[in-house]
């Protein structure tokens, strides 16, 4: 049986060698509990529903229902589970359509067994995580064109959002630069508008795509 203040995951992955490995991991570790694991997308979406995990661990090319389509579903349908994707993949066409669908991070699967744990806790408290090496593809991407002034920050809500770069809360942020968390949400609310997003994962993806950050 999961502890009550577990974390809670569903493991989408169509390897079930992966998905074992996944399961034996965490529910070898306090603090976590899986409640199911899905072999596609379509069936992460049934899961979640049925389920309702804290995280999802979600790859992304699957047969039967990718990654990036599940996510765009549970986003669309107000799912509460932030979604961690875990691939293999880190190129271009596959990070930014996932955090623009609407995952809270995205980390590889060579991540270090500590870094993994570390990333579903963040994860589970809506903290965007991203691994350097997706960072660095983020930082090297080419820059899109874009409409002069639609993402001028400025200086506080750059600070900020280098802040949430980092995985920092808004409760954190507020600490670290003195003021309270409501003018942190509200520097937030600010550059999401600035830069077309919706959250803190797209927000951070597109300051890297743009430039902003790096």
């Amino acid at each position: 049986m999961t502890d009550a203040a577990a974390i809670t995951l569903l493991v989408v992955d169509d390897h079930p060698v992966v998905r074992d490995g996944l399961r034996g991991m965490f529910e070898s570790a306090p603090g976590f509990g899986v409640l199911g694991e899905a072999s596609n997308g379509v069936e992460a979406v049934a899961l979640a529903a049925a389920l309702d995990p804290d995280v999802i661990l979600m790859d992304l090319r699957m047969p039967g229902g990718g990654g990036v389509d599940a996510i765009r579903e549970l986003t669309r349908t107000g799912a509460r589970a932030k979604i961690l994707v875990l691939t293999t993949y880190d190129t271009d066409s596959d990070t930014l359509p996932a955090i623009e669908a609407g995952a809270t991070g995205y980390l590889l699967k060579d991540a270090p067994r500590d870094e993994l744990f570390a990333a579903v806790r963040a994860a589970a408290e809506g903290r965007t995580v991203l691994s350097p090496a997706v960072a660095s593809r983020l930082v090297s991407a080419v820059r899109t064109p874009r409409t002069p002034g639609n993402d001028t920050l400025s200086v506080r809500e750059r600070e900020v959002l280098a802040l949430v770069a980092k995985g920092t809360s808004n409760r954190e942020i507020a600490r670290e630069l003195f003021v309270s968390e409501a003018t942190v949400k509200t520097h937030l609310t600010h550059l999401y508008a600035k830069l077309g997003v919706k959250d803190r994962a797209a927000a951070v993806a597109t300051a890297y795509e743009r430039g902003i950050l790096g």
